[in-house]
């Protein structure tokens, strides 16, 4: 007798591989899907204008990321003794002007460059509730803690929310045709709107999603993480102590099902090698003998360049790059 409801996945064994780099953009799901895949040492870039939960502001993102378009200092507003965009996440927000624009303006361009050379994006919608600003009529990434009557709140519409999708895909395949769009529905449960606002949320995007995935085909898939965590996993035991978040054996969990989603048995191998590797690149020997720390750090640079001859294209990934540079200083 079974007494769970385990979700399977569709079949896409393949579909992603180790050697390829990818996007990561939206809620905070995307965080941690996209640091799970960085402690793989996969080439991946993870919401290069912070966490976005809805729809519209992610397609927004994507529009200025192709484009290359900067935000110029009459985007930038001060609030709280730091500047911020209403287009980026507040940890890009700065005290200083120049120095935020400098910031968001280089993680479009990285983006811009990244998003040309990728062979996936995933995209994890949080919630169809959007804030638009009173003054302009634009939904905002983030509020900022401005007051919240500067805003109007709404709960957009399943064909309001497809039409942002269905523009947002297609210019992602003609910037990019060889990419392949993955969209994720967050597990997370936004409780400030009410539960029963949440629930109509998550149906709301998912029945979007649904759209973009008979509109194009096998260039448009979906990861069940909202399901997995609703449905198989149904037990608070699988939140974090605020039950809203998932736990970190939750995490884990929805990260292997997305291995054996889309990775092949070579990208498995890879990561798990990678993973034990990056463990012990980052592990700092407790011993007053200098002998033993020096045998460690060596054995750990040949285990490096070992593994750096079985994958050569590891030789891109920062921290392989930033570790043998620390190396050859030292």
């Amino acid at each position: 007798m079974e007494f769970r409801t385990a979700i399977h996945t569709a079949a896409n064994v393949g579909l992603l591989s180790h050697n390829q780099k990818l996007l990561m953009l939206g809620s905070c799901f995307s965080d941690n899907i996209g640091n799970r895949l960085a402690g793989a040492m996969m080439n991946v870039m993870i919401n290069p204008f912070g966490t976005i939960y809805n729809p519209m502001s992610i397609a927004a993102s994507v529009e200025r990321i192709i484009e290359n378009r900067p935000v110029a200092g009459i985007d930038l507003f001060q609030q709280n003794g730091v500047w911020n965009s209403y287009a980026f996440h507040s940890r890009y927000s700065m005290s200083d002007k120049d120095a935020t624009l400098t910031r968001m303006n280089r993680s479009i361009e990285q983006a811009h460059e990244h998003l040309a050379q990728c062979s996936a994006v995933v995209i994890t919608l949080g919630t169809a509730v959007t804030y638009a600003l009173r003054s302009t009529g634009e939904v905002v990434s983030n509020c900022h803690k401005v007051p919240q009557h500067e805003f109007t709140r709404a709960l957009a519409g399943v064909d309001e929310i497809t039409r942002a999708l269905k523009g947002m895909v297609a210019r992602l395949l003609e910037y990019n045709s060889g990419l392949t769009v993955i969209f994720t529905v967050s597990p997370i449960r936004h409780i400030a709107d009410g539960l029963e606002t949440n629930s109509l949320s998550k149906a709301t995007l998912r029945l979007a999603v649904a759209r973009m995935v008979e509109k194009f085909g096998e260039k448009v898939h979906y990861f069940p993480a909202y399901e997995i965590m609703l449905d198989d996993l149904r037990d608070y035991r699988f939140y974090a102590p605020d039950m809203v978040h998932p736990s970190e054996v939750a995490i884990e969990y929805i990260w292997q099902v997305f291995q054996s989603t889309y990775f092949d048995d070579f990208s498995t191998q890879a990561i798990a090698r990678c993973e034990r590797v990056r463990k012990r690149m980052n592990h700092r020997v407790m011993s007053g003998n200098r002998e033993t720390v020096e045998r460690f750090n060596a054995d750990t640079r040949t285990v490096v360049r070992n593994l750096l001859k079985e994958y050569p294209y590891l030789a891109e990934v920062e921290e392989i790059k930033d570790y043998l540079k620390d190396c050859s200083i030292n």
